[in-house]
């Protein structure tokens, strides 16, 4: 017999457990499993153990808006944020309807029957399961490698080459000289962390990123919890913090000049005096057409002071045994090399899918408000803010779904649909110039050039759109279809 839920989250992660809580805070009665194909919740908070790991978004946006987030720290390390998931999974009962080792390889989809059977993996052996909504969780990237260039002589290097996705739990690097290549959330991350005890910790860029020093501790937060409560003041904190970072990319976007200047100065007031700043902490292209990066109370800026870091903007020749030769002509010497060079990205976790027999491929598929695939029924997915934080996105993604289901619940309706206009012209699915999506989005479904095709990246149109919008926009297809004989003799999990 083939078991059956209701709603399928297919990972444990930020964006799964999160989903899960709306699943059944919506709907109680409502069966639902989440397949994890790792051995452990948490996804991005548990696979990266590198030093000094933490958030690059403050944490009552990245936080879930149904539990705010206590802690002191605004910017917070991945330790702290994986206990803050694990913890609201206890407290909900999620915990325990997560199947670790689940590998998701496939699912069907049958008009007939109006329901997925999904394929899986565990311990070896091949398996399925059936459900009416199939709900992806699983992220935008592969989490068994990241992403590392072709290196000329890499394997004539004598010292240790580390990517941050598979850090070692016992490297010793204390004392050594690190050479760490890449400018990304993830190197500014690195470096001050690592030079704490490392003998000096180079960043090797290509070019620069734009970083922006915020504090760790916000204050505003921390006296609105004193005055109104721990709830009210994480609300409030939420809006204040998403008003603040919607400014200055919209900014970044309408006064690019103006932001390239306020970037710039800041960078100045933080480094020693006479310090290259055009080289290194100046980028080409304009603020927010990458990532801004974020570091706690300066901790870059003051690792560079002290002497303990340093920056080089260069180009790889090759490897050589004691170090890396650069362009020009330089030699950096290193026992050690972290190749913070970025992610591989994967879509809707490599699963394939597809729809009465035929199969989908994903690239020619439109992505309805960014959460649905057109022409796919009774599934969504997360893929979270560019330019915020991912957090944001998931919580609205899971009200939309769960809205979803009510309507279908309340209409008869087993199927809905996106449908798109086969007219209507495409853009990438995330705009943005950043090396890692630059490399990969031709995997991906695509934007259409208009609402509700266009991915927005606007938090508070997205409220008004996917928490109070219509259902029926004339977009979704639904329909009612008889239960089928067969479903008589599947296990069934929990009461409708």
């Amino acid at each position: 017999m083939t078991e059956h839920v209701d709603v399928l989250i297919v990972g444990a992660g930020l964006s799964g457990i999160g989903a899960a809580h709306h699943l059944q805070d919506a709907f109680p009665n409502r069966s639902y499993a989440i397949l994890e194909a790792r051995e452990t919740m948490g996804g991005t908070w548990d696979l990266f153990r590198y030093p000094g790991v933490r958030s690059d978004s403050d944490m009552h946006t990245l936080g879930y808006r149904f539990r705010p987030w206590v802690a002191e720290e605004a910017i917070a390390d991945g330790p702290a944020i994986l206990g803050y998931i694990r913890e609201t999974a206890a407290e909900a009962g999620i915990d325990r309807r997560i199947r670790y080792g689940h590998k998701v390889t496939g699912a069907s989809w049958s008009s007939e029957d109006a329901r997925w059977t999904v394929g899986y993996e565990h311990n070896g052996a091949a398996a399925t399961i059936t459900c009416d909504f199939l709900y992806l969780c699983s992220g935008y990237y592969r989490y068994d490698e990241g992403y590392t260039p072709e290196f000329p002589g890499i394997e004539d290097f004598a010292g240790q080459v580390i990517h941050p996705q598979h850090w070692p739990d016992e490297l010793d690097y204390a004392g050594k000289r690190v050479v760490v290549i890449g400018s990304g959330a993830t190197a500014v991350t690195l470096v001050p962390a690592m030079a704490e005890t490392a003998g000096h910790v180079t960043m090797l860029q290509r070019s620069p990123t734009y970083i922006l020093s915020v504090p760790t501790v916000d204050g505003i937060a921390t006296k609105l919890r004193e005055k109104l409560g721990t709830r009210r003041a994480y609300a409030i904190t939420r809006w204040k913090n998403v008003l603040v970072s919607t400014l200055i990319y919209q900014l970044s976007q309408r006064r690019p000049t103006m932001m390239r200047k306020f970037f710039r100065n800041l960078a100045i007031k933080q480094l020693p005096e006479g310090y290259d700043v055009d080289t290194h902490f100046k980028p080409t292209y304009n603020p927010w057409d990458q990532r801004l990066c974020l570091v706690p109370d300066g901790d870059l800026f003051r690792a560079i002071r002290d002497g303990r870091a340093s920056v080089v903007t260069d180009r790889i020749t090759r490897f050589t045994a004691d170090g890396i030769e650069l362009e020009s002509g330089a030699e950096l010497p290193a026992d050690i090399v972290v190749t913070a060079t970025g992610l591989d990205l994967l879509a809707l976790g490599g699963i394939a899918l597809t729809v009465d027999g035929r199969e989908i491929h994903i690239p020619d598929t439109m992505a309805y408000k960014g959460m649905m695939l057109g022409g796919v029924p009774n599934l969504a997915f997360t893929i979270g803010y560019t330019n915020a934080s991912w957090t944001l996105k998931a919580d609205l993604v899971a009200e939309f779904v769960c809205r979803l289901l009510r309507h279908m619940d309340i209409h008869g309706y087993r199927q809905a649909t996106p449908w798109p206009d086969p007219t209507m012209s495409t853009a990438p699915l995330l705009d943005f110039q950043a090396g890692y999506v630059l490399r990969s989005i031709d995997r991906f479904p695509k934007a259409g050039s208009r609402a509700p095709w266009r991915l927005g990246m606007n938090y508070a149109q997205d409220v008004i759109t996917l928490r109070h919008g219509k259902i029926e926009d004339g977009t979704i297809r639904f329909a009612g279809v008889p239960r089928h004989a067969a479903e008589r003799t599947e296990t069934r999990l929990g009461v409708r």
